[in-house]
């Protein structure tokens, strides 16, 4: 079993990825496979809106330009996906979006391919926003039939300066939880 998490944020080891590392700590412990994939400095571009990849139907998408034909094949071969994104002007980081929209257009023209595979958005907020970023990470997973895990709270935790993140008791305390539901879930799936 195996969890593949892409972190959105343009910081290398921030927030977003130090919450994400305590979800992976949960899921570890279950004997669960994780991966961490960092967007920064990947520049990736959004969706073109060319539709080759409903007239191709392989799995992939176009646009050869950057690693994004990477990205589906992790989630494919995944059993579950993390989106983590900090929040920027109350939305999503741009590369963030940019791996929602082509992956979600790829798994569209090819039959909802992420169908029934577990997901779960981690968001790092430094005040507000993040609720808006969790909605729009979470609306990927369900119009793909994915199955949204839930927590003890929004999966969103509070700070600024890298590392901030890990003094907001609640916010770890969710993605402790977050960790536990998802070794659950998947266990129960497989």
């Amino acid at each position: 079993m195996k969890i593949v998490a892409f972190n959105g944020s343009a910081r290398r080891g921030g927030n977003t990825a130090q919450m994400i590392q305590v979800v992976f700590e949960e899921l570890n412990r279950e004997g669960i496979e994780t991966e961490l994939i960092e967007l920064a400095g990947k520049p990736l571009s959004g969706c073109i809106a060319c539709y080759k990849c409903f007239a191709n139907k392989d799995r992939r998408c176009a646009g050869v330009e950057d690693a994004m034909n990477d990205y589906i094949e992790k989630m494919l071969t995944a059993d579950g996906i993390i989106i983590g994104s900090p929040t920027y002007f109350a939305d999503l980081t741009a590369n963030t979006k940019a791996l929602i929209e082509r992956c979600g257009m790829v798994a569209r023209a090819n039959g909802d391919m992420f169908k029934r595979k577990i997901g779960a958005a981690v968001v790092a907020a430094r005040r507000g926003g993040a609720s808006h970023v969790f909605s729009s990470i979470n609306y990927f997973f369900l119009i793909g039939q994915m199955i949204v895990v839930g927590s003890s709270y929004w999966n969103i935790g509070m700070g600024r300066n890298p590392g901030e993140v890990m003094k907001d008791e609640e916010g770890i305390k969710t993605m402790r939880d977050l960790g536990i539901n998802m070794a659950w879930l998947l266990k129960r799936l497989k």
